[in-house]
Parts: structure tokens; sequence; C-alpha cells
């Protein structure tokens, strides 16, 4: 028997009035999910505890076993685990964003926030920017005297690291969960540290905001990176192992450190697929053929996780978040359940389902249950409903959403 996990990030929603009242997944053409469903079980699973913040650490961990109330140290940590960044022993780790602020002649801190990712800035272009921080002498000499290293990608997720400071006190806000509002009230703030990285944030807009690559990107119409933004603080933290929590082994299929990150900690094997981006334009077949090798190679579990339709929300794009759910359907399922059968997996159990919920109607994520499908190859349960958040209200609830891969993994 082999244990498939496929992830659509963020593809739950609340009914949106330009879809006739439907949510994304109802609205979207699914044919293999609905066919799916039909023959498996639906429920919903709380994978955002009370009073925790939604987000996909906390709802990753979740789904690997991991009480986010115990184990979510900070999200920059686990990133840095999936980047391959080392933080050692009394450090913090945080993100940090390239972002995109509006234009104007208003302060730094009376500029909206229109993008969490640069406008989605990555390749050459992401690291020429992170390059001109560093070529200028302000922000070199700002950086080592806060004790700060900051690890550059091809990317806008950037990772850094802090020696010698006091976390008492401080807050930074996530900047996806802000768009299109004034930063001043969600600056960091409370700390010495806060005001230290504030510093180097008004320097990096000085510097990018009039940047060639940032001309460039807005003779494009293409939102600038002309920001950057720390945030997700942490340190380090050991994950239950995910062998230990389940008595299964595998691998974990990802664009985004994240997901490797809580991977790697738990004993999974984290697996990059060449041409994988975390965007509505990714390597979905790639995925698919990893995911099928490494139920050879790894074990008997993998999860396939697919960033894409979290992304298109953050960006306010609803036409790339109903594609984004249909190529899961067409080019991750459908070619999923060929592919094991050519390899010689005939038994096998899909859990299906999104991480947390993310937000058209504000763009950011929501603590609210989120659904999911359970299909097992041996079964038929004629249940006959499509897959949709409110045909998953009327199934299973599975309140600790550390449980739900225990579903999963029944006989």
């Amino acid at each position: 028997m082999k244990y498939i996990l496929v992830i659509g990030d963020g593809m739950a929603d609340d009914p949106i009035e330009a879809l006739g009242g439907k949510t994304p997944l109802e609205y979207a053409n699914i044919p293999v999910a609905d066919s799916l469903a039909r023959k498996g079980v639906l429920g919903t699973a709380l994978t955002i505890p009370p009073g925790e913040v939604a987000g996909s650490d906390t709802a990753f961990l979740s789904i690997f076993g991991c009480d986010p109330r115990v184990y979510n140290k900070g999200r920059a940590p686990l990133e840095a685990a999936g980047a391959g960044v080392s933080v050692p022993p009394g450090n913090v780790a945080y993100r940090c964003n390239m972002v995109a602020l509006e234009d104007g002649p208003m302060g730094f801190a009376e500029k909206k926030i229109l993008s969490h990712s640069g406008g989605d800035v990555d390749g050459q272009e992401a690291l020429d920017l992170m390059a001109a921080l560093f070529a200028d002498a302000r922000f070199q000499e700002g950086v080592e005297r806060a004790n700060l290293l900051i690890h550059v990608f091809p990317s806008f997720r950037q990772i850094a690291i802090q020696s010698g400071v006091d976390l008492a006190g401080f807050w930074a806000a996530p900047p996806h969960q802000h768009l299109d509002e004034v930063i001043a009230p969600i600056l960091p703030k409370g700390s010495d540290v806060a005001v230290t990285l504030l510093g180097l944030m008004e320097l990096a807009h000085e510097i990018l905001d009039q940047h060639p690559v940032n001309e460039a990107r807005r003779a494009r119409g293409v939102l600038p990176a002309n920001g950057i933004w720390f945030w997700a603080e942490g340190t380090a933290v050991q994950l239950p192992q995910f062998a230990e929590v389940f008595g299964h082994t595998g691998g974990a299929i990802s664009a985004v450190p994240l997901c490797h990150g809580i991977a790697a900690l738990a004993g999974l094997r984290p697996i990059s697929v060449p041409g994988a981006t975390g965007k509505l334009h990714t390597n979905y077949e790639g995925k698919v053929a990893a995911s099928i090798q490494s139920l050879l190679e790894n074990g008997d579990f993998v999860c396939l996780h697919v960033e894409a339709p979290d992304e298109c929300t953050h960006n306010g794009d609803l036409e790339g978040k109903l594609q984004a759910i249909e190529w899961i359907d067409s080019r991750v399922l459908a070619n999923l359940l060929p592919g094991l059968e050519a390899a010689g997996i005939h038994e096998y159990r899909i859990l299906y389902m999104s991480d947390h919920r993310t937000l058209m109607s504000t763009r950011g994520h929501d603590e609210a249950p989120v659904p999911f499908l359970l299909y097992d190859s041996r079964k038929d349960t004629g249940l006959g409903l499509d897959f949709s958040e409110a045909n998953a209200a009327m199934g299973q609830y599975v309140a600790d959403g550390t449980k739900v891969l225990d579903l999963l993994f029944a006989e």
C-alpha cells in the first residue's frame, strides 16, 4: 500500500460573487477530483488551532503531526532548513521578503504594500537587486553592525540569520496578510532589534526604488521589487520524526522552502523538481513523476505540494486561482493515477486537501477548517458528492489537524 498526500496550497475559499456565489473549488472544472470524491470520503480538518496565526507554517506542522502550539518557534527557521541554511543555537532567523511598495512622494511609512513577493520577482532580477543592496556601503555597514547575515536566493524569498540579539518584545507582521494597507501600523516594533531592522528596510527602499531593474519592471507594467521586509522571526527547532509519529517513511515534493524544511526536520526526504517554481506556471508533470519515483525509492508515503493557488490569491488573481485548481486536477491528479498503475502500484490511498484557506476577498489566509477528500483505490464508497467546501462540511470533521494523516494511514 502506498500513501499520497496532495496539497493545493490555499485553494479553499469562501463563495465569491463574481463566480455566481460559488467558491473557486465549486466553480472550477475538476472532473478527476470530483470522481475521486464520489468514490471516497469527504470531510474537513482544522489545521489552524484556535489562537494560532493562519499560515502555511502552522498548517504544515499540523498536517505533518507536529502541534504548532508546541513546535512553531517561527516560520523562518523552518524555511531556513528547507533552503539548506543552518540556524546556530542562540541565533535568530528571519524571512526577508522582497516586496513592492507603492510609488509616490509620501514618506516610507505612509506607503502601501502592494505585493509580498516584489511583483513575483525572481531569477537574475532578484539577484541583481539584492546585490545592489550590498554594493551600497551604508547597507553593508548596517548589516554588519546588526550581526546579520542575509542568504540570497534567486527568488523574492531571502533568509536572514542574526546573532547576539534578544527577541523579547519584538513584533513583525506577515506582509501577505496586509496587502494594500499603509505600512506604518505594521512595521517592526517593540524592541531595539525592531529599530535596527526597520532602519535597514527604509534604507533598502531608498536604494532599490529607482534601481534600473525596477525602472525596467515599471516600464513593462510590472510592480517593482523596491523594498525588503523582515518577518517570521524564530529560533531553531527539533520536530518529532514522521516515522515515529506515523510509522511510515517517504519524501516531500515542493518548490517552497517551508514545506521542504518541515519535511527535512521531520525526517522525510525533501525533493526538488527542475522547473518547479511555486507559481502558476510550474512543472506539474515533473512533480507527479518525482512523487511516483519517491514512492518506489524512499518509502510508502509522499507529499506533493502545489503552491500556485495560494500565490494567485495573494496576487488578487482569481483567474489564476481557478487555473491553478484546474491544472492540479488535469496535470497532477489526472497523471498521478495512471502513473501509479504504470509503476505497478495498484493499491494506494490519496488524501487531497488545502493546507489553509486563502480568501480572494482579503488576499490573505483564514483559519477556518479546510476541505479534504480521501480516496482508496480498493474501494468505492458510493458517496456520490463532488469535491467542494460545502460538501466536505457534511462529512467527517477532524478537530485536531495533527490527526488528519491518521485518516490516510488508517486501514
